[in-house]
C-alpha cells in the first residue's frame, strides 16, 4: 500500500456576516457580536420569516477585475474572493498548477442569480436575459471560476450536498491529498441564497425562525425555545497541503485534518432520523480514519442549526458516540451569531475548530437561555476555556446527508 500523506490547513479565507477575514470573524465571534438582523436585501413583507444574517460590506471589485466581474455572479464572486484571502493567509504560491485541486460545496449554487434572471425574462423577454446565466447557475461554477482565477489545471470538484456541502468539499480535498492525487487544494463552501423565492421557499417549509420581533435572539441552538434556523450568506475557503510541503516552506499550520466520515439517514428529505444512528455513523467513521477513540475527543463543533428536530437528533447522535462522557465535552454552537449559511457553514466551523484549538477556547451559544432537556450537551452561553487538541466537527443537511471531520491542533 502506498504511503499516505498527512494533510494540514495553512490558509483560511472567510467572508461572513461577522466580518471578512479569519481574524475579524474570530474576534467578533468571541466578542459575542450577533449579525442576525431584519432582512433588507429585498422586500419581504408578508413572509413568515423576515430575519437573516446578510453581508452588506462585500465589494467584489476589491478582488476581481472589471472583466471578471462581468462574467461572475455573487456566488462565484464570493468563492474567488475567499480563495484569494486563503492563499494570502497561507502565503501560498500557486505553482505546480496541475498538482493543485479545487473542491467546493454549495447547497444552492447560482440559484439566486437564476431567480433574478427569471424575473428579467418575464418582464422584458429573452433578449434581456444575461448570457452569464448559462455559466453561473450550476454548482460547479464557483470551483471553475476559482480555477480560472489562479490558472489551476488539477481536479476541479463541486458538490451540492445541502448543508453538509462545505464540510464534504474539505473532506474530499483532504482525501485527495492524503492519497497523493494532488499536493495541495483550495477547498470550502460558498452560499449566496438571499433572494425572494429562494428565501421564501424555506419559510414555506417552516424551517426558519419566525422570531421577527427580536432578530438577535432568533437562532438558538439547543435552546428549549428554538423555532428554526436563520439563513445567512458567505464563503469559507482553505488552503490544504501536504504536511511535509508546509513544513518545508516554513508555513504556519492552523490545524491538521486527520479524519473524514459521511453517511445518509436514508429516511426523509427534510427531517433527520430521530435516533441519530447515521449521524453517529459519520462521526464514528471520521474517528476511525483519524485513529482517535471517542475518549480522546476534547471538544465538539456542533451543526447546531436551531431546528427542533435537527438539534435533538444531533444530540442523540453525540450520545451514541460518547455515551456518559457527553456532558463533559465542551460543545460550540455558534449559528446564533452568524446564522446558517447552508453549504458554507461547515467551512466556517472548521475555522472555528482550528482557531479554538489555537486560542484554547470553545465559543458558546449566545442565545442559550433555557437548555432543552432532550439535548444534554455541554454548551454554554459564554466562551469556555479548553485546551483541546482533538476536535470533532459535525455537519448535516437536507436529504439526510451527514459529514464529520476530525481536526488536530497544530501543536
Amino acid at each position: 500500500m502506498a504511503e499516505t500523506q498527512r494533510v494540514v490547513i495553512t490558509g483560511m479565507g472567510l467572508i461572513t456576516p461577522l466580518g471578512t477575514g479569519a481574524g475579524a470573524f474570530w474576534d467578533n465571534l468571541l466578542a459575542g457580536k450577533v449579525a442576525v438582523a431584519p432582512l433588507t436585501r429585498f422586500e419581504c413583507d408578508g413572509f413568515p420569516s423576515r430575519v437573516a444574517a446578510q453581508i452588506d460590506d462585500f465589494d467584489p471589485s476589491d478582488y476581481l477585475t472589471k472583466r471578471r466581474l462581468q462574467w461572475t455572479d455573487r456566488f462565484s464572486q464570493l468563492a474567488v474572493a475567499s480563495a484569494k484571502l486563503a492563499v494570502e493567509d497561507a502565503k501560498f504560491s500557486v505553482d505546480g498548477r496541475s498538482e493543485i485541486g479545487v473542491y467546493t460545496g454549495s447547497a444552492l449554487g447560482g440559484l439566486a442569480f437564476a431567480e433574478e434572471q427569471i424575473d428579467v425574462f418575464r418582464r422584458e423577454g429573452l433578449r434581456s436575459v444575461r448570457p452569464l446565466l448559462t455559466i453561473s447557475v450550476f454548482g460547479g461554477a464557483a470551483a471553475s471560476n476559482v480555477a480560472i482565477e489562479f490558472g489551476i489545471t488539477g481536479p476541479t470538484m463541486a458538490n451540492s450536498d445541502s448543508c453538509a456541502a462545505g464540510a464534504i468539499a474539505i473532506g474530499d480535498a483532504y482525501r485527495a491529498i492524503k492519497r497523493g492525487d494532488v499536493r495541495a487544494a483550495l477547498a470550502g463552501g460558498i452560499e449566496a441564497p438571499l433572494a425572494p423565492l429562494t428565501f421564501g421557499a424555506f419559510t414555506v417549509a417552516r424551517a426558519m425562525s419566525t422570531r421577527n420581533d427580536d432578530p438577535a435572539t432568533a437562532s438558538r441552538p439547543f435552546d428549549a425555545g428554538r423555532d428554526g434556523f436563520v439563513m445567512a450568506e458567505g464563503a469559507g475557503m482553505f488552503v490544504l497541503e501536504r504536511y511535509e510541503d508546509a513544513v518545508g516552506r516554513g508555513a504556519r499550520i492552523h490545524a491538521e485534518i486527520t479524519g473524514f466520515g459521511t453517511s445518509n439517514d436514508a429516511y426523509h428529505m427534510s427531517a433527520p432520523l430521530a435516533d441519530g444512528s447515521q449521524t453517529a455513523g459519520a462521526l464514528q467513521r471520521a474517528l476511525d480514519e483519524a485513529r482517535v477513540l471517542p475518549a480522546e475527543v476534547e471538544a465538539i463543533n456542533a451543526h447546531g442549526s436551531s431546528t427542533r428536530l435537527g438539534d435533538r437528533a444531533e444530540a442523540v447522535a453525540f450520545g451514541r458516540v460518547f455515551g456518559e462522557r457527553l456532558p463533559e465535552i465542551p460543545v460550540s454552537a455558534t449559528k446564533g451569531q452568524h446564522g446558517h449559511a447552508l453549504g458554507a457553514t461547515g467551512a466556517w466551523e472548521v475555522a472555528i475548530a482550528a482557531l479554538g484549538m489555537r486560542d484554547r477556547v470553545v465559543p458558546g451559544a449566545v442565545n442559550l437561555e433555557h437548555r432543552d432537556a432532550e439535548c444534554p450537551v455541554h454548551c454554554e452561553r459564554e466562551t469556555i476555556a479548553a485546551s483541546a487538541r482533538v476536535v470533532l466537527s459535525n455537519s448535516s443537511g437536507f436529504g439526510g446527508i451527514n459529514a464529520a471531520l476530525v481536526l488536530r491542533s497544530a501543536e
